[in-house]
């Protein structure tokens, strides 16, 4: 098996658990052209991927295989290689395409929002909020949460328990 057949195999089952690696759907297709770089968007964009997909491709089917691929790449290699011959512009296409995987680092990124260092800095807390941490900016728990009663007997909002003995 080629090193071309290899990255077709790869991208025709990136995805889907299902598949076998002999056919390639249109998502597919276009993901493996645009992660080798054969789509570079200005010569040959997604449309004309989808175009020459759906010419290859059998009628009613909805998927190609590695001949049909193989048209595919005569029929683009053209548009992406203007100026060099259809065989040297066709081996252009094969050379990038050759042992490359789907790409999955960098296709979602994460935002780091500056907002979220804000809410958490505890230190800019306010009001009932900022008795839940002490100084250092640790959590105090369960005593930051609730007025622990004080189970000594005087009435609940008397100041000055233990002071009784001394004025008396």
């Amino acid at each position: 098996m080629s090193e071309l057949e290899k990255a077709f195999r790869k991208f025709a089952i990136y995805g889907d658990t299902a598949a076998t690696g002999n056919d390639m759907t249109g998502k597919n297709f276009s993901k493996m052209l645009k992660d080798c770089g054969v789509m570079d968007g200005k010569a040959v964009t997604s449309t004309d991927v989808d175009i020459v997909f759906n010419k290859v491709k059998t009628k009613g089917a909805r998927t190609i295989n590695f001949a049909e691929f193989q048209q595919a790449m005569k029929e683009l290699c053209g548009k992406r290689f203007k100026g060099k011959s259809p065989e040297e512009a066709l081996q252009a296409v094969y050379a990038l395409m050759e042992g490359k995987e789907p790409a999955n680092v960098g296709v979602t990124k994460t935002t780091t929002a500056g907002g979220v260092d804000r809410l958490t800095d505890t230190s800019k807390y306010t009001g009932s909020h900022k008795e839940r941490f002490d100084e250092s900016g640790k959590g105090k728990g369960i005593a930051g949460r609730e007025d622990v009663t004080d189970g000594s007997g005087y009435v609940g909002a008397y100041k000055g328990a233990g002071t009784y003995d001394k004025t008396h």
